[in-house]
């Protein structure tokens, strides 16, 4: 019994030393874009102040990183997210030569190193002539994130009840309604839980968008080139905003997904 106890407390103490190593250094990053630094290194908290939040835009090319980083990861989740979830569909429900392979090489996308990809589309780039910007981001990051919707959709399709989509088609149903008003809506949370982890992993990528950006910044590229001459609590605050925002998109989807069950 005290045996017993010693592992349930362990695994409790474990379990709150993992969550404390997760959330210090989100705390110290929103707690310092409060601070009222005087100097150009942000790494010695020296008051409160709101300051920083009235002049959240003021650095212009930190303010366009942002932005840029913004675009390239809605257009990530747009298109990998339509293309993931195709993928996903045709993996989960149907049988065709080439899936095999096909798994294989979505799985090799997911696992391979970063450096590896970015190297490796770079010197695509270069070999088809195409000058590196905003669009060869885009496509790099699509290129790496379409394996996780992909994966992600297939997972809910092969959970799917198909005797609904059976008894929609035996109603009268077409085929594109069947997939509008049946299955699409199934496979939803799985097209939205795949496409928000395109967003997340394009948001925040370095070393992929490092080989291929060209001459455009995004908001991790500027953070990296600043680091030598101090960080702005700018950049402190628009993190904070990030993560707010997918905090609360996560809250939403709770409360929706406990409604639902309701």
């Amino acid at each position: 019994m005290s045996r017993g106890l010693f592992r349930g407390r362990g695994l409790q103490i474990y379990t709150w030393l993992v969550i404390a190593w997760l959330v210090v250094p989100i705390a110290v990053m929103i707690l310092f874009g409060f601070n009222d630094t005087k100097g150009r290194f942000n790494t010695t908290f020296q008051g409160f102040t709101l300051k920083w939040y009235g002049q959240l835009f003021e650095i212009d090319a930190l303010t366009q990183a942002l932005v840029n980083s913004l675009l390239i990861a809605v257009l990530t989740m747009v298109i990998a997210g339509v293309l993931g979830s195709l993928i996903g569909l045709a993996l989960g429900r149907y049988r065709f030569r080439g899936a095999a392979l096909l798994t294989l090489v979505m799985f090799a996308a997911i696992s391979c190193a970063e450096i590896v990809m970015g190297a490796s589309l770079h010197s695509l780039f270069i070999t088809l002539g195409l000058p590196e910007g905003f669009p060869t981001i885009v496509i790099a990051h699509v290129m790496f994130s379409i394996s996780f919707v992909a994966v992600t959709v297939r997972a809910r399709v092969m959970t799917l009840d198909t005797s609904l989509e059976e008894a929609a088609r035996d109603l009268g149903a077409s085929t594109w309604d069947t997939f509008r008003l049946v299955t699409l809506p199934m496979i939803f949370p799985g097209v939205l839980a795949g496409s928000m982890l395109a967003f997340a992993l394009s948001i925040d990528d370095f070393v992929i968008t490092n080989f291929t950006a060209g001459g455009t910044t995004t908001f991790p590229l500027w953070i990296w080139g600043v680091t030598r001459v101090g960080i702005p609590p700018q950049v402190n605050i628009m993190g904070t905003l990030i993560f707010a925002a997918g905090l609360l998109i996560a809250v939403v989807n709770i409360v929706a997904a406990r409604r639902r069950r309701a």
